[in-house]
């Protein structure tokens, strides 16, 4: 089964011949690899591009072994040129090959050479090669399959699909496992083959992978709460009867961000217009692997549906921040204090800006006016939504603020706007 990316390939396309490394990272097993040899070699191929004029080499596969030495790689591909016309060089696994960052480098000097290259292990997964080739290399980022592009291809309605997702996230190749058994089996080894492997391997001074274990099933336990390393390292004392430092703490999770694991939420206070440093929200770039870390036990509605909208909402390319909004308000006692309000998602992309509220639904008056609370208390212009689980088509109430069901949400890039 083919699932069309077509945002990403979108992107690889208005890349060309831009005079840089498109670098492809993202999240083990997410699709870098199918996105630049199936999809993008389809589209050059279709386009009119010679097969002799794209140099495809998966050094992963022991055909191109000798390819992995710097000089035979260079040596390859410079006797593939033969002529003036553009060649399109498209590596998978580029980490495989010795002295890749020089190897990379030497074929920017090729005047009819346009590069592609994916790379997945404990280097390549690493912040570090963006910064390797800062003013050289442009970065496309692959997230898993977003729900929209799970449901292309589901076998089922729109509910089961939800199901299956929400349960399981969207790595492609949960599409082809038929059973739950297979499903939660394949997520778990990936955490312990793949991910967990390739942090020991990149960091070697770790002593005790029990405590990294540990902090990532406190992290799957924690999406849509916020936290810090403090109170992290006091979790660990209270729970775990174990002292791990701060500082420790800071650098795992450091990892974990690295490795695409997980990714930071900021806070922002609306009205100051200022970032508030700590705590922080932590999401799983795919909701089936955090739910792997817990066995499938602790599936709250309203965290999972929120780590699902926020990967929605940074596949969009949006940057995405929690919004705090404080208000003075008379308490019973005719006093004035000051109270805050979470708006969960600031969501910006240029000049757009829009305020993202969740609920599982809005059944009761209270319910409703508790929800709205935080949006009203905003005074700007920008547009306001809540997004509920009900299936429902967007709407808009007395107050401006528009309701949306979350499947109006999810299979529709353009909902927000609505």
């Amino acid at each position: 089964m083919e699932v069309k990316r077509d945002y990403y390939l979108s992107e690889l396309i208005s890349r060309e011949k831009n005079g840089l490394i498109k670098i492809i990272t993202g999240l083990r097993r997410a699709g870098k690899t199918y996105l630049l040899f199936n999809l993008f070699y389809k589209y050059l191929i279709n386009k009119g591009v010679k097969k002799d004029h794209i140099i495809d080499i998966a050094l992963d596969d022991r055909t191109y072994k000798e390819l992995r030495n710097p000089d035979n790689m260079l040596k390859y591909i410079k006797d593939k040129i033969v002529d003036d016309n553009l060649y399109y060089i498209l590596i998978d696994e580029v980490q495989l090959m010795d002295e890749f960052e020089d190897v990379l480098n030497s074929l920017m000097h090729i005047r009819n050479a346009d590069i592609y290259v994916t790379g997945s292990n404990s280097r390549f997964l690493s912040t570090d090669v963006i910064t390797e080739f800062r003013g050289r290399g442009d970065e496309v980022h692959v997230f898993p399959l977003s729900f929209r592009e799970y449901y292309s291809v589901y076998d089922g309605s729109v509910y089961q699909a939800w199901d299956d997702y929400y349960n399981y996230g969207g790595m492609p190749f949960i599409l082809s496992c038929n059973t739950k058994k297979r499903k939660e089996d394949y997520l778990k080894s990936l955490f312990e083959s793949v991910y967990i492997s390739d942090i020991l391997e990149r960091h070697k001074k770790i002593k005790n992978k029990d405590e990294l274990d540990e902090l990532l099933d406190i992290l799957s336990s924690s999406i849509g709460s916020f936290t810090n390393p403090t109170k992290l390292s006091n979790t660990f004392k209270s729970k775990k009867n174990k002292i791990l430092s701060d500082k420790t703490i800071s650098k795992y999770i450091e990892y974990f961000q690295d490795s695409f694991l997980i990714n930071k939420a900021r806070r922002y206070d609306i009205k100051g217009k200022n970032y508030i440093n700590s705590p922080y929200k932590y999401y799983f770039e795919d909701i089936g692997l955090r739910n792997a870390r817990l066995n499938f036990r602790q599936n709250e509605e309203n965290h999972i549906m929120e780590n699902i909208i926020y990967n929605e909402l940074r596949i969009r390319g949006y940057n995405v921040d929690i919004g705090i909004v404080t208000n003075n308000e008379k308490n019973k006692n005719g006093n004035t204090i000051r109270k805050n309000y979470e708006v969960n998602f600031v969501v910006t992309q240029g000049d757009n800006k829009y305020y993202i509220q969740l609920a599982l639904n809005l059944d009761t008056e209270q319910k409703s006016l508790q929800e709205k609370k935080s949006l009203i208390n905003i005074n700007d212009s920008f547009k306001k939504i809540i997004i509920v689980k009900d299936d429902i088509k967007p709407r808009k109430d007395d107050n401006g603020i528009t309701i949306m069901g979350i499947f109006s949400f999810l299979l529709d890039d353009n909902s927000l706007d609505y």
